[in-house]
């Protein structure tokens, strides 16, 4: 399981994070295959190929010679489609692609889940975590097709490492971004309205550090099946942690100093699979006033 892939497929790859992951996967010197509805050009990879994640198709010309996925195709917000659309769409992606993978042999994937299978950041009412930092036990609150089809897209993962022998590993991302990017408006939104991060604990990572993660997933040796979050150690806002926590979730239970700008999510399981650095903190907001 210690193999460097030799090639890996990049399914939504002419996405945000699918473009930076085919940018490092060059820089690394791994060939890459391409997958995604259309071709926009300038993709850094040797070959692409134009369809869709739920086609099986498709799915099984962009697996030849593929050694591991990074599945990253998905309608990413449930304001994006339909109910139907964004459930029925996610879910079938994620079956296929790691149903036609390990029928070919392939025996490493990465998938993208979310902050979003907690519930918290679509919810029509807000909702509070059952403690903090939030872990990989956390119990579930989902109220939306999209975190539903998170949750889906982990059990697959689950029964497709069974079914298949396969390492599958799952990765919560927060809000991905960059500097110059969203984040620059998304702090400074926090700093004057702080509630308006509290559903997602105003959390993020730097798409840069998010490709880093997909990469680390299928590349090193993990075994089985794993969901872990993954995002920068900081907050995205300017306040201290614990002070955000008094005002907008004071009922969670704390089972951790928070000290500064500390997320309040626990990232021990991604330190112990993937020995993350977190390359790309975003700089320090401006205090607010």
């Amino acid at each position: 399981m210690s193999d460097v892939p030799r090639r890996v497929l990049v399914t939504g790859a002419a996405g945000r994070l699918g473009r930076m992951t085919l940018d490092l996967l060059a820089r690394l010197g791994v060939p890459a295959t391409a997958l995604d509805l259309h071709d926009p050009g300038g993709l850094a990879a040797d070959r692409v190929v134009t369809g869709n994640a739920g086609d099986s198709a498709a799915v099984r010309d962009a697996l030849d010679g593929v050694d591991a996925v990074i599945h990253l195709a998905a309608i990413p917000a449930p304001v994006l489609g339909t109910p139907e659309e964004v459930f029925c769409g996610n879910t079938r992606a994620t079956f296929v692609v790691l149903e036609e993978a390990g029928q070919a042999g392939v025996r490493r994937a990465a998938i993208a889940s979310s902050f979003s299978v907690l519930g918290l950041p679509w919810a029509a009412r807000p909702l509070h975590p059952a403690y903090v930092p939030v872990d990989e036990a956390l119990p579930l609150q989902i109220e939306d097709p999209y975190g539903l089809s998170k949750q889906a897209d982990e059990a697959t993962g689950a029964m497709m490492a069974r079914r298949h022998g396969m390492t599958v590993v799952a990765l919560r991302f927060p809000l991905l971004g960059g500097p110059g990017d969203k984040f620059d408006k998304t702090a400074a939104r926090y700093a004057d309205d702080p509630g308006s991060g509290a559903k997602e604990l105003w959390s993020y990572l730097d798409t840069r550090d998010a490709a880093l993660a997909c990469w680390r997933a299928v590349a090193l040796p993990i075994e089985g099946y794993h969901a872990i979050f993954v995002t920068a150690r900081d907050t995205l806002a300017p306040q201290p942690t614990e002070e955000l926590l008094d005002r907008f979730h004071p009922e969670v239970e704390r089972r951790a100093p928070l000290p500064g700008r500390t997320v309040p999510i626990d990232l021990g399981e991604a330190d112990r699979l993937l020995g993350l650095t977190i390359e790309h903190p975003h700089p320090d907001a401006t205090e607010p006033t």
